[in-house]
């Protein structure tokens, strides 16, 4: 393609917990880069995925959730959305539109229309809502008169994706593309696989103990008959490391079994996963997860 055709830009998408902002970029990029579960908060770092169409290549920043902090690792994840929001050309509000306008999407519609942030609306999980709803929610939240454009998509089914992908294209400013066209994610790989596994602990655990977890990816090492990839999942206390294990080490064996499984088909090629347990008190507090994580530890 000549370069002096290509368009380039960065999107920051934000919302409130669990609006289902993972599962759309998933959906624009066409591929699975970033990890998805019912529970809130689930991403940590900062995802890119990356899509093209037509000339346009566009880094989707899938940002954590913002809601009020209350620990240094939330803190560190509503800094790290709104720095996103800041810094990136195009930035995309995306809201449940079942739940509705709840106190953390109104606190993010009146921080962006005090910096005076223009952005793109796009109601999720239309699906969800009788038509008939829809209406009212966009003409309450375009009284913040921020928004330049609405869009209604379901990201579950692909529902009006199409539109969206077309838009953003369209408006992405002329430069020349950052990385090849065929790159879905700039995560690495060795992050990308403790991704997969946390995101089976936070589909598998009880509600509270995937938010005390931590899975570092400590090996990823090619080799003839596949990848062998071995990782320490990090527990604050000693009873949390009998849940994750399980009884007679079932609950390991089937997070590991699951993330394997995901691992072989994201990496197309088989993949030997070895996972250890082990406790680590206060490491949330660690400055190292926090660069691992594209985090500011004194945020």
């Amino acid at each position: 393609m000549d370069i002096n055709r290509q368009h380039f830009a960065f999107a920051a998408v934000l919302g409130a917990p669990n609006a289902g902002k993972s599962t759309l970029v998933n959906r624009l990029v066409g591929a699975k880069v970033s990890i998805v579960s019912p529970k809130v908060q689930t991403t940590r770092s900062r995802i890119r995925g990356i899509f093209v169409e037509g000339e346009s290549q566009i880094i989707l920043v899938d940002t954590p959730g913002i809601f009020k902090p209350s620990r240094r690792l939330d803190r560190a994840m509503v800094a790290s959305a709104w720095t996103e929001s800041e810094e990136s050309d195009l930035r995309l509000l995306v809201v449940d539109a079942a739940k509705g306008i709840d106190k953390n999407t109104r606190t993010i519609v009146d921080s962006l229309a005090q910096n005076k942030q223009k952005t793109i609306l796009v109601l999720n999980k239309i699906d969800l809502v009788s038509k008939g709803k829809l209406l009212p929610l966009i003409a309450e939240l375009n009284q913040a008169n921020i928004f330049t454009d609405t869009f209604m998509v379901s990201a579950e089914t692909g529902e009006n994706i199409a539109e969206l992908k077309q838009y953003l294209a369209h408006r992405a400013p002329k430069g020349m593309w950052m990385f090849p066209g065929d790159q879905l994610s700039d995560l690495p790989n060795r992050l990308f696989a403790a991704e997969i596994t946390r995101e089976k602990l936070f589909m598998n655990l009880q509600q509270e103990l995937p938010y005390t977890l931590a899975v570092e990816t400590t090996r990823f090492q090619e080799q003839k008959n596949g990848i062998r990839i071995e990782q320490t999942i990090y527990v604050e206390r000693t009873g949390q490391k009998s849940i994750v294990l399980g009884k007679k080490g079932s609950m390991i064996k089937k997070i590991g079994e699951l993330a394997r499984r995901d691992m072989s088909r994201l990496f197309e090629r088989p993949v030997h996963l070895f996972l250890f347990v082990k406790v680590k008190e206060n490491w949330s507090e660690d400055p190292g997860q926090y660069t691992d994580w594209g985090l500011n530890f004194n945020a």
